[in-house]
Parts: C-alpha cells; structure tokens; sequence
C-alpha cells in the first residue's frame, strides 16, 4: 500500500453522530498463480471463472446444496440495495452471509443472476486491486420483486486450492417488475383521455394534476425540491405514483440561485446528472451555480412534476389504523395564506445532504458586532463592489471558505481566513485525472449508468482502503501547492487515516477543498491565515482569537459548515420520529 508523503498527517476528527468508516483488510497470500505454479491467465478465461462462479451462485439463492464459504472469501463483502430485501446492506464476512442468506424474506430475493456477453466493458476481464488479481464483471438480475444489476469481484482462496471466490458483490434492484417505468416502448401516446374529463386539454389536465384537485391525493409527499426531491419526483411519475413536492423557496432552483456571487459546483458534471435527462455535452464540466438552478426549473416543467413552492409543512400526524399521515401544508405569504390538508401514504424527507446552518451561538459577543454583516457562509452572496481599506474574516476553511475568501480578496478586501483544524487539499485537474479517469470520462467506455454501478460496488470500508493509494498519488502532484500552503502557515492533511476527501466527506461532511485558484493566493499571502485557533470573543469591530490575538473586521463570514441531516428530521417531525431516524452512511 502506497504510503503518504510525510509532512501531511492524517486526520481522524470526524463529526459527532457521523459513521467512522473502518478500512477493509484484504487477503495478504500471492493471489497471482495458481497450485500448479503457472500462472492464472493460462487455465481459464475470465468469462468461464465468472460463468462457474454464477453456476453455484444460482443455486445458493435458490436452496440447492451450495454453501456461501464455497463462494465467499473468508473476509468479504455482498452491498445489497433493495434485491435482498427493502433495505440498503452491507454485509461483511463468510458468517454473517450465511445468516443473511439463510434469513430469505417472503417479499424479496434474488432468484437469477446472468453474466454480461456484451458490449465489451461488461464482459467479465482481470484487473487488480493492490497488485492482487482479480476477475470483475457486471450482472444482470432477477429478483421476486423485478431485475437488476450487480458487479462481482473474484479473487482466488489459496488456503482453498486456488479456488476463484467472491471478495466483493453488489446487487440492486432496477426496475420493478409489476410497476415498470413508462419510458421507452412504455412511454404515453400523447392522446390519452381521463375518462372523468374527457374535453381537458394537456394543459387543463396539468392544472388538475398539479393542484391536486378534484379531491385528488399524493400517495407520495416529498419535503424539498432540490436534485434529490426532483430526482425521486421523476422516478415515482415514470412508475405511475402520485407525488406531491413542496419546498419554501419561492422557484425551482433557488437553493442554489440564492447562493453566493462566484458558486460553482465542485464536483464534475458526470456525478450531477438527472434522470431521463442528461445534461447537454457541451456544458462545462464544473457548472455555475444560476445555470444549474434554471435547469432544476426547467426540468420540473419538462418531467411534469407537481410542486408547490412557498410552501410548509405546518402539522403530521401519522395514523396506525389507515396506514397514513394527516398533513396540514401551508401555502404563501402573509397577504395571501392557504392552507391545505392532504393524506399521503409516505412522507420523504429529501432537505439535502446536511442539516441547518451551524452558525456557533456560544461565542461572547455575537451580537456586540458594528461591522457591516456577520453572517453565516449559506446566507453570503457577494461582497460589496468595492471593499479597498475593508477587512473581512471568514471562519473555515472548506470549499465554501475558500470561494468568499477568494471573491472577498478580488474585490479588494484585506482577507484572512481563521483555520481552526487542517484540510485536505486537492487541485480540481489532479481529482479528475487520478479519481474520474477510467471511469467518469466524456469519451469513456463505460456510460455514466454503468459507470456508477462499478463506483457504487465498492463497499466503503473497501473504498477506504483503496482511496489510501489514490491519496499519495494526488499529494505527490500536488506537492508543490501543498508545500507552499504550508509554507504560508495553512495546515493540510492527507484525509482520515491517510483516505481522500470522499472518506473525509462521508465521516465529516466537509473539511476539505477543491482547488480552483484560492490556494495560490494563499501561498502569494494575498490572502492572509490565521491557523489552529478558535474565536472566543467578538466584539464591535474585531475578534479575539484563543492564542489571546486580535484581528479587526468590517465584515465577518461562518463558513462553519452544517449540522447532522437527521436534525432536518427532528425540526419538522420532533423527537419521537426523529430518534428512529439511523446513521445515513455505513450502508
């Protein structure tokens, strides 16, 4: 395993109520030949290895006499995601799959799996991980509740003769086999009339639909009209489900459209995609902010979906005996207030991937302040156009820290940033080419839907493990920028026990950055840091820092990051729902 440059630490803070992701182990023998000496690739074909392989498989999932230790390596892993049963799984080690196998639920199941012949990507190859050979391939599924996909990884047990064993397998169901999407050869003719409504013209029907009249009522409710909701919305419509989105902001797209000046994404295109509806190929690869929220707008219109903005839940109250809620939504500002109840069979949360705005309430002297604004990073949209002679500080040092750090500066502030911890670095070319390159590329040979089935295999403490690798390679072509951040008094770390910002995301939520040009004025100290201090005092026009220093400010930005999504959960349905609410990663 690839050891990380010394100089950048580790860092093992993770935040309260998050999963700390364990690294996987994997097998230590010389997987690469067999008994005989000879090497793998001269006794079979990795096509016949996974065609035995699925053979006995086939015969596990139905009870025949086969047994998961003749399949599965001691230490290995089946990530199941809705095939096995209704839930999302990860199960590690020969003993606990075989009480997961031998616990067959009535509902759900896989009954078939087949290998892929073609196209050429999902026929099953060799590959390595960590110079251990293996054999991969994609599957396809039949399960007691419709198809899907999965992905295999074999290595061979030499404790076992060599024999060719499952180290990781992914499973998920695509399609439902009585509820099939109506897309493709199922899409609508066009002509189809309500029975109840025959003169209604597309427009008038969408009326209806959209305000749900006629006592008409959503099976699904979905809080949030973000990527998520608009995502889940689009599915459920092709599956023939009535739902209902309902957020508080007033269009379409302005969680992002309300964001600050200079907000472009920092991940690339190929993970943001919508269902149905790709983005164009001649968009940017990082897209801005405002196009992004335009396109949610013009997808809720393109895909149909039913969504009130400007609206709340105001009341839920769940009823045991009718198997629904009773939810009062509130509708509109205060010259104009409607309020409607409905009845829907599912309630979904879908307020985005972290909770409210931590905007620290503990520090003396919060409200002391005479500078122009104190404001946390999600409420920040752009500094004044000429700041020359002003000083602002932003506390953080995450994406969103660098981006107003850097407008602040180009906009002629005198700009400090106050790092309490260290970050993880990375700039965006060296993310695309040692992270996205063989899988996630415009002219790839895996399309995004294949490629994201290989990326999602991946059980996490695996990934962990594998991202260690990764990680040097960055920080040896970052090095130069690294070097110089340290230099400038900005402390950088290699992720959590020496993984990259994906690990660092899923255990943090944050406390890393994407480089697209703050970090070169940090090394220039155009941008000045102060590092490995909290602040303890503010008062009218400065802040005292725990190294007992005084900074002054005219204007002062919390990029502090977010609470635990499960708190969105708690503030809208209390605490009796709320604490059954589970850990959302470690699946």
């Amino acid at each position: 395993m690839a050891s990380i440059a010394v100089g950048y630490p580790t860092s093992n803070i993770v935040l309260p109520g998050s999963c700390q992701l364990q690294s996987a182990s994997l097998p230590k023998d010389n997987l690469t030949n067999g008994p005989s000496g000879q090497t793998v690739n001269e006794h079979m074909s990795p096509l016949t290895i996974v065609a035995e392989w699925i053979t006995k498989f086939n015969k596990l999932c139905n009870g025949n006499d086969e047994t998961v230790e003749a399949l599965f390596l001691k230490e290995s892993y089946w990530r199941d995601l809705l095939c096995t049963s209704w839930d999302f799984r990860t199960v590690q080690g020969t003993d606990r799959i075989s009480k997961f196998v031998g616990q067959p639920s009535k509902t759900a199941g896989v009954t078939k799996v087949d290998l892929f012949e073609s196209p050429a990507h999902k026929v099953p190859q060799y590959g390595t991980i960590e110079d251990i050979e293996v054999v991969q391939a994609y599957l396809g599924l039949e399960t007691l509740n419709g198809t899907g996909q999965g992905y295999v990884r074999l290595m061979r047990d030499t404790i076992d003769n060599g024999k060719w064993k499952a180290f990781t397998l992914f499973t998920y169901l695509e399609s439902l086999g009585v509820h099939p999407e109506k897309a493709g050869t199922r899409r609508p003719t066009g002509h189809e009339r309500d029975p109840n409504n025959e003169r209604l013209s597309w427009k008038e029907r969408r009326k209806v639909e959209q305000n749900f009249e006629d006592n008409r009522e959503p099976i699904v409710l979905i809080l949030g009209a973000g990527q998520g909701g608009l995502t889940l919305a689009a599915r459920l419509k092709q599956l023939g489900v009535e739902t209902l989105m309902i957020d508080k902001i007033a269009r379409v797209g302005d969680n992002w459209r309300k964001r600050y000046h200079e907000l472009v994404l920092h991940d690339s295109i190929c993970f943001n995609h919508m269902p149905y509806l790709p983005f164009p190929q001649n968009w940017p690869r990082f897209i801005p902010k405002d196009k992004l929220a335009d396109w949610f707008e013009y997808y809720a219109g393109i895909m149909e979906l039913n969504i009130w903005t400007g609206a709340e839940l105001e009341a839920s109250k769940w009823d045991e005996d009718s198997r629904k809620w009773t939810v009062t939504i509130r509708i509109g500002e205060e010259m104009g207030i409607e309020h409607r109840t409905l009845h829907p069979k599912h309630i979904i949360l879908v307020s985005g991937v972290a909770g409210e705005p931590h905007l620290p309430s503990n520090i003396p002297g919060l409200d002391s302040f005479q500078g122009t604004r104190l404001i946390h990073s999600s409420q920040f949209d752009g500094p004044e156009p000429n700041g020359s002679g002003k000083r602002a500080i932003i506390i953080g040092s995450s994406n969103s820290a660098h981006d107003i750090a850097r407008d602040y500066y180009e906009h002629g502030y005198q700009t400090t940033m106050v790092q309490r911890s260290s970050t993880y670095v990375v700039t965006s070319d060296t993310l695309v080419d040692v992270m996205l390159k063989g899988l996630y590329e415009d002219d790839g040979i895996h399309p995004i839907e294949d490629a994201d089935v290989m990326n999602f295999s991946i059980p996490h403490p695996v990934m962990k493990r594998l991202e260690v690798g990764r990680t040097a390679e960055m920080v040896r072509r970052d090095q130069r920028l690294l070097k110089g951040l340290t230099d400038a008094g900005f402390a950088v770390d290699s992720g959590l026990e020496g993984s990259d910002l994906w690990i660092k995301y899923l255990s943090c939520g944050g406390r890393y950055y994407i480089d697209v040009g703050c970090s070169q004025l940090i090394t220039d100290k155009k941008i000045a840091v102060k590092q490995g201090v909290e602040v303890t005092v503010v008062g009218p026009h400065a802040i005292v820092l725990s190294d007992g220093s005084r900074l002054e400010a005219d204007e002062m930005v919390f990029a502090t990051g977010y609470g635990n999504m499960r708190e969105n959960a708690r503030k809208i349905f209390r605490d009796q729902l709320a604490d059954r609410v589970g850990d959302v990663w470690g699946v």
